[in-house]
């Protein structure tokens, strides 16, 4: 699988998303979900009501974090921060469209942008089936030939639930972080319905689940695992697909599939990328800390290259 070309991964230039389909870290349904944790996130009016969020990282010390929001007035953040009691906090930016002009209030650039694969769901169904890739279709078939039987249902509060305790292992085993289980639960209770499970059954045993957590008029892909009896029968084809049909029916659309990572995880960017998703460049991630900021814009300046969207690259 893995000696597979990788569908295209041209990035296309393209404006800005409609606001009404809001990154799931800039929603009011994980507004929501962060209050019914215990977290004190605030807004912003004054930059389109922007989500923050903070952590305290030491004695003292509180960071600031401001993901996957959009930038259009990027002159008038210093001063947005400043009002809200944020005009000495360091803050982490990681804007949700290339934003090269944050080296112009002193923004220090940290990693260069990722891209992340977004699904149209406004497309009638055949196009959207017309936009899969072959092999995925082809997987498509063999699982819907299968026998399995797909159920959907609201996230059960069950922080045992054989998803998480799959995932936990998964993230162990691969070394990398997701959302604490309890965040999870926290947005299904406080998100009364947006948090669907779609899990594949082969007689009574679950083979395959996916998550999905629906914000406003766009849904994200949040947990996926399959048993090896589930891969087998491209289960998880299945799943997206059910998924998809039942988002649109709902109105949902957009699904964001997440980050695309043709490096560490290239069979899942091949599954992500064969759905016809298209990849949307980010915009990096960014140090803003006022207190420093003439200091660091010398710095940030030779780093303004790589934070381009693919349309301003000389």
């Amino acid at each position: 699988m893995l000696d597979q070309p990788l569908p295209d991964m041209t990035l296309t230039p393209a404006p800005l998303p409609p606001k009404g389909l809001a990154p799931l870290a800039q929603s009011d349904a994980f507004y929501r979900a962060l209050l019914a944790t215990g977290q004190a996130p605030l807004r912003l009016p004054e930059q389109g009501n922007m989500l923050v969020t903070r952590r305290r990282v030491a004695p003292g010390l509180t960071l600031a974090m401001i993901n996957r929001a959009r930038h259009d007035e990027i002159k008038h953040l210093r001063q947005t921060l400043r009002d809200n009691g944020l005009g000495r906090t360091p803050v982490i930016l990681s804007p949700d469209h290339p934003c090269p002009n944050l080296i112009e209030i002193g923004a220090l650039p940290l990693i260069s942008p990722a891209a992340v694969a977004l699904l149209d769901l406004t497309q009638p169904v055949a196009i959207r089936h017309a936009a899969l890739h072959q092999k995925w279709r082809n997987r498509l078939t063999r699982a819907q030939s299968a026998g399995l039987q797909v159920r959907r249902q609201t996230m059960p509060h069950v922080p045992n639930h054989w998803l998480f305790t799959a995932d936990a292992a998964q993230q162990r085993q691969r070394g990398y972080r997701s959302w604490p289980t309890a965040l999870t639960l926290a947005y299904a209770k406080a998100n009364k319905g947006q948090a669907k499970l779609f899990q594949a059954f082969e007689g009574s045993t679950p083979i395959a689940a996916i998550l999905i957590l629906r914000h406003g008029n766009s849904a994200s892909y949040h947990i996926a695992h399959a048993t090896a009896r589930g891969k087998t029968l491209s289960a998880h084809n299945l799943l997206i697909w059910e998924a998809m049909a039942w988002l649109a029916s709902e109105g949902c659309q957009q699904l964001d599939l997440g980050v695309i990572n043709t490096e560490e995880a290239p069979g899942l960017a091949r599954f992500k990328l064969g759905t016809g998703a298209q990849l949307s460049q980010l915009g990096g991630t960014w140090l803003l800390w006022p207190p420093m900021g003439r200091l660091l814009r010398p710095i940030a300046a030779l780093d303004r290259a790589r934070m381009r969207a693919p349309s301003d690259a000389p």
